[in-house]
């Protein structure tokens, strides 16, 4: 029998500096859910990578005194590298500098533009260079980039844009009949309450204003802007041919069952994407989750705030798979987490050391004390309430990886952690329940003290 396919991607990360752990938990969460869909039986295809085009990058290399490439070589270098000390299983690493990518993002730009989805026009408001964005006056807060505060300034360049409005409609419907599509529930409505009821403004999809980004070929005064480059990565990376020469795995792959993102980047994939995907007349993906952040003691880690912690630290320290236990583990579905030194420290020392860690050093020095390390279900239980523990244990077991699937399926990774860690408390109770300490000075009980240990 063919396996099921599930192809899962993360957003992919920019370039402009080095990843902290807030940016670095969306590929653990990811790599989480991939291991746990192969497990499962399913063809897994699990794509990240980096986003390297754009104003900010050209900024930076500047200052660096490097090319934007050398820069970005540098810095998806360095994400890369800790994509792998964090031990995540990704299947490809794409980078929007590769060769194939920006060649099918300028055949994109070329066939929405034969096909009148795309048409030549003039760009004027506030904007702001980190954010990459143009703002009529009323978006802004106090005078301020809505999206990170910092300041604006006006601006006006000859651009191409996108007919967002042409689609609306369809996306509306779609999204009220694909309740699955948007998820936690709480995104969805801020995208149709703020964006698209509202209605859509069209979207500026090509920049004259600086040089780093692929050029628009059939007019290269014009670089494609950075949305329509980044977003197709995802069809790009696994062979997508708006020629109709698309791959193989394209055809297997695609549509994507879910993109996971953070909730800050949630307008991009669930209103432009699927715009974008609809002109090209491929299937929507099955989901789009947004994820909170990982904030850091007083809100949201920021390099310019000086709050920023690095997977690579905390990975010197407690260990790689205790940072992945953490970062897995506090995210809750919808609010917030929260990271610090002290938190880590405290959770490896109640969940690993005492919870997990005490029942597996009890379980192996009794079963190495008492039996030479090997045991076999001696199927002894003397009394109605050995019976009883036994059954209970029994339950507790069997009923864990159903509750782990109920939750995995719903993309709830912190919960179907705290249902294992369930069984691993009861686990301990069976210990302090049944006391083989206490058997083991009875040689009459030897039999039921290796049930137990077994």
């Amino acid at each position: 029998m063919d396996k099921q396919k599930y192809y899962i991607t993360t957003a992919i990360a920019y370039t402009s500096g080095k990843p902290h752990i807030g940016n670095t938990y969306e590929i653990v969460l990811a790599d989480a859910i991939a291991r746990y869909k192969r497990s499962q039986g399913y063809d897994v295809f699990f794509q990240t990578g980096t986003d390297e085009h754009g104003q900010k990058i050209e900024l930076k290399a500047e200052e660096a005194g490097v090319t934007p490439k050398e820069f970005v070589d540098g810095v998806a270098g360095q994400i890369q590298t800790i994509w792998d000390l964090m031990n995540t299983s990704y299947d490809k690493f794409i980078r929007t500098t590769d060769a194939d990518h920006e060649k099918q993002v300028q055949k994109i730009f070329k066939k929405l533009y034969d096909q009148g989805d795309i048409y030549k026009g003039y760009y004027e408001g506030m904007y702001c260079t980190p954010c990459e964005s143009f703002f009529t006056e009323s978006q802004l807060v106090d005078g301020k980039c809505p999206d990170c505060g910092r300041e604006v300034q006006p601006a006006k360049e000859e651009a191409y844009f996108f007919k967002m409005s042409k689609y609306a409609d369809r996306l509306i419907e779609h999204i009220n009949s694909h309740p699955e599509f948007i998820q936690p529930v709480s995104r969805k409505n801020e995208m149709m309450n703020n964006f698209l009821l509202p209605g859509l403004q069209d979207l500026c999809v090509s920049r004259t204003s600086f040089k780093w980004g692929i050029p628009v070929d059939f007019d290269p005064e014009h670089v494609v802007y950075v949305w329509l480059d980044a977003l197709t990565n995802y069809i790009t990376g696994i062979g997508y041919d708006c020629d109709g020469e698309s791959t193989e795995q394209f055809k297997k792959d695609w549509p994507a069952d879910l993109h996971l993102i953070g909730k800050d980047i949630i307008r991009f994939h669930t209103i432009y994407w699927p715009i974008f995907l609809m002109a090209l007349d491929l299937p929507l993906p099955k989901q789009i989750f947004g994820h909170p952040w990982l904030l850091q003691g007083d809100g949201k880690m920021s390099k310019s705030k000086g709050n920023v912690l690095y997977a690579d630290e905390l990975v010197d320290f407690f260990g790689v798979d205790a940072v992945r236990y953490f970062v897995l583990h506090e995210m809750p579905f919808e609010n917030d987490g929260v990271i610090s030194w002290e938190l880590m420290v405290e959770r490896m020392n109640s969940d690993l050391a005492n919870t997990l860690g005490n029942l597996v050093n009890r379980t192996i020095s009794m079963t190495n004390k008492y039996f030479d390390g090997a045991v076999t279900d001696k199927k002894v239980a003397d009394d109605e309430d050995a019976k009883a523990v036994d059954a209970d244990l029994r339950a507790v077991t069997e009923n864990t990886p159903k509750a782990v699937e109920a939750k995995m399926d719903e993309l709830r990774v912190a919960d179907a952690i705290t249902e294992i860690f369930n069984l691993f408390k009861r686990c301990n109770k069976y210990i302090d329940e049944t006391m083989p300490w206490a058997l083991a000075k009875d040689e009459d009980k030897k039999d039921r003290l290796e049930t137990v240990l077994y």
